[in-house]
């Protein structure tokens, strides 16, 4: 581990420094769960600038794509040569129920593991006391609250004055931007969260019948098999890159929501070694772990070729055989799973892989930043862009592609390894929608030896 931030700040040479002695010390992969600004240029950012040194070597760079999502536009970390992570769900419940006086059950989540409470309380729902602003915390004395969760501090707080103040339980639900994305805390106490749609369930009948709505909870532990799974956090930041446009990031979706987390003890005093926690700070260790295994099988494969291995096995269908969907249960966009969910099983064994050198990267960086950015970035003098080929962000050998939608042909050449089976016979499969006509020439790509390389156009 390389502490670059103290007190709530990251100096830029610390980050530099970070990176740059992990890589002298011979490290196979880098789990950053960092990010800098939205939009800033690769050559002014200290992650994507000591990335690229360790690529250079030989390193996997696995990068945070950020938590300021839903909003378009707010990837951060989208540098071409890292592996950005964007989170999800897993299949996994902290569950808790709801029931209802008129018969219906609410399936929610809790941190509290409490015996199951059957006992009926009077609900009580104000829409003036929406976040659990109660003032007069008499009124609340025997009655289950029902509230808006802010995931503040303060509300947080408010909570326990309530309990302490003779509350049955509380019930947080989520605000329509986080929708099915349901944000567990820890709250010491007898709480229910649960999504925003259950929550219009809840808070219509207690205003319905404000003297008669009651309701019990029931604590049901830990379920499995959730469906469905993974939906993508509402917090994970989504595409596309306002600064480069022409690749698809976020890279990866992976499990990011109410993660079992720990670190060393004595560093959070108020949880201890370990909690629950989301973010894609979260999901990143998880790729960070499978290409980890993926170089340990494949020791001699390159950063781009682990990257691309977990690119185009990934699932873009979930538990239920469907889309992927979004915090919302809409479709997802690319812009939010970015090639799909992780499969450790699948990446094992792609069978193709789109890989990159070092000198692609820098003639991208020709293309894009010119010789300042290449001097910048590279810190190499023997890589010059008079030597190099400008390569267009489109012509990158990248696993994804991106492209403006044209009203004229535009072609784009991709270069595959094969590293299945010696003898091996690809056949190019398109899904595009009516709109839009796809080719791939060559369509079937037969091979006779590992290791050897075809193009595609």
């Amino acid at each position: 581990m390389y502490k670059v931030c103290a007190d709530n700040q990251c100096a830029e040479s610390a980050i530099l420094a970070g990176l740059d002695a992990a890589t002298k010390d011979g490290v196979d992969v880098l789990s950053i769960s960092l990010g800098g600004n939205t939009g800033r240029r690769f050559d002014e950012d200290p992650v994507a600038i000591g990335a690229f040194g360790a690529v250079s070597k030989g390193v996997v760079v696995v990068s945070a794509a950020g938590n300021n999502g839903p909003n378009s536009g707010s990837i951060t970390n989208d540098a071409p040569w890292l592996l950005t992570v964007a989170a999800g769900t897993v299949d996994r419940s902290f569950g808790a129920e709801v029931r209802l006086g008129n018969g219906k059950s609410i399936h929610g989540e809790s941190l509290t593991g409490k015996k199951p409470r059957s006992k009926s309380y009077p609900l009580l729902f104000s829409e003036a006391r929406r976040y659990c602003e109660y003032g007069d915390e008499n009124s609340v004395a025997g009655k289950i609250i029902v509230c808006e969760a802010t995931m503040s501090a303060f509300q947080k707080s408010q909570v326990r004055n309530l309990i302490g103040a003779g509350a049955a339980g509380v019930v947080l639900f989520n605000d329509d931007i986080s929708g099915y994305t349901t944000l567990l805390r820890d709250y010491n106490s007898t709480v229910v969260q649960v999504t925003a749609a259950d929550g219009a369930i809840l808070t219509s009948y207690a205003a319905s019948s404000e003297t008669t709505s009651v309701a019990s909870f029931n604590y049901n532990n830990t379920l499995l098999g959730i469906r469905p799974a993974p939906v993508v956090s509402w917090f994970s930041s989504r595409g596309p890159s306002f600064i480069v446009p022409g690749f698809l990031k976020p890279d990866i979706l992976a499990p990011g929501l109410n993660i079992l987390a720990a670190w060393p003890p004595k560093t959070d005093s108020a949880s201890g070694p370990f909690n629950i926690i989301s973010g894609t700070s979260m999901a990143t260790p998880h790729i960070s772990g499978v290409a980890a295994l993926l170089k340990s099988i494949h020791p001699s494969w390159s950063p781009a070729a682990i990257k691309s291995a977990i690119l185009t096995t990934s699932d873009m269908v979930n538990s239920t055989g469907g889309s992927i969907l979004d915090q919302h249960h809409t479709k997802a966009s690319v812009y939010d799973t970015g090639a799909g969910h992780v499969n450790v099983t699948r990446a094992a064994d792609p069978g193709l892989v789109y890989d990159l050198g070092i000198t692609d990267y820098a003639g991208y960086i020709c293309w894009f930043l010119g010789k300042d950015g290449l001097a910048t970035i590279v810190r190499n003098s023997s890589l010059t862009c008079t030597k190099l080929p400008k390569i267009e962000d489109v012509q990158l050998n990248y696993p994804t592609i991106t492209m403006p939608m044209t009203s004229t042909p535009f072609t784009v050449n991709r270069t595959v390894t094969n590293v299945g089976p010696a003898t091996s016979t690809y056949t190019a499969k398109v899904d595009a929608p009516k709109s839009l006509v796809v080719r791939v020439f060559p369509e079937t790509l037969t091979f006779s030896k590992p290791e050897r390389r075809k193009h595609l156009a």
